[in-house]
């Protein structure tokens, strides 16, 4: 029997997994999400300043990443967190692993399938409103909000790829979700807590930790990825965050910081392809 990777067994696993969510309106509902939350922040964000309509993309987006930070993941989560136990529950895993197919074209198949659902909704919802915004906005600063939608996407894939890991490690679905919630707890809100807290614990020694390891533990979480590739690259956000001061100019380079968001959807994939053999 040949071991070479099917990609037709993969396209069709993945087809169906696309599908099934077109069908059940889950696409359609996460890209109205997008698009009303993302209209509102653009033309509302500035109201609590006594201001009201769209100041201009890297203020938009600077809104928008702190957004799409707690959303993208908790939905990717969500998406891919039953995508192998919830077959195995169901006893249909044994089916399909019956069938001319290997256990990594169903788990690429999975995965595909998830992130195309994800990626096509995201793309759909911050694309309309960017569309709607186009008219305010200059080419360069196009340039900068397909940027952002497209590190948006690849966010929602390294979360669905821990997801699909918890999928293959996990021995039921109440197992599995809930590490996929304590793993959201985790990325989005604990590990900012607990460099903050290395921080302050260092004390004398705060400007040299900064300097020397802080930047390097931010690549440690996908979400301050996706936060330093959106507001570390755009001069007036990045001062408004502060992080001028904390990060070197090298941590600047969006090549870098998209092939650390590459890798984070990479590993854990990979994890689970060889737990799942």
């Amino acid at each position: 029997m040949s071991t070479a990777i099917e990609f037709k067994q993969i396209a069709v696993i993945a087809g169906k997994e696309f599908w099934d969510r077109v069908r059940n309106r889950w696409v359609l509902a996460v890209a109205v999400v997008f698009t009303a939350l993302a209209l509102v922040i653009a033309y509302f964000g500035a109201a609590q300043q006594g201001s009201v309509g769209f100041r201009g993309v890297e203020i938009t987006i600077a809104s928008l990443v702190s957004l799409v930070i707690y959303l993208v993941p908790l939905i990717a989560l969500i998406l891919g967190f039953d995508a192998i136990v919830g077959e195995r529950e169901r006893g249909s895993l044994d089916l399909l692993l019956s069938m001319p197919i290997t256990r990594l074209e169903l788990l690429l198949g999975k995965f595909l399938g998830l992130s195309a659902a994800l990626s096509f909704s995201t793309l759909a919802g911050f694309g309309v409103a960017g569309i709607v915004l186009s008219t305010s906005m200059s080419l360069d600063a196009l340039y900068h909000y397909f940027g952002f939608i497209l590190s948006s996407i690849l966010l929602g894939m390294s979360f669905l790829s821990l997801a699909v890991g918890i999928s293959v490690v996990s021995s039921d679905r109440t197992s599995a979700s809930g590490m996929a919630i304590a793993l959201w707890f985790f990325f989005v809100l604990i590990f900012d807590l607990i460099l903050l807290g290395l921080l302050v614990a260092t004390g004398g020694e705060m400007d040299v930790l900064a300097s020397n390891l802080f930047p390097y533990l931010l690549l440690l979480n996908p979400t301050d990825v996706f936060r330093i590739l959106n507001v570390f690259t755009m001069d007036e956000v990045r001062n408004i965050y502060g992080l001028a001061t904390v990060l070197p100019a090298h941590l600047s380079n969006p090549w870098l910081l998209s092939a650390a968001m590459l890798l984070w959807i990479a590993a854990p994939l990979s994890f689970a392809a060889w737990r799942f053999k």
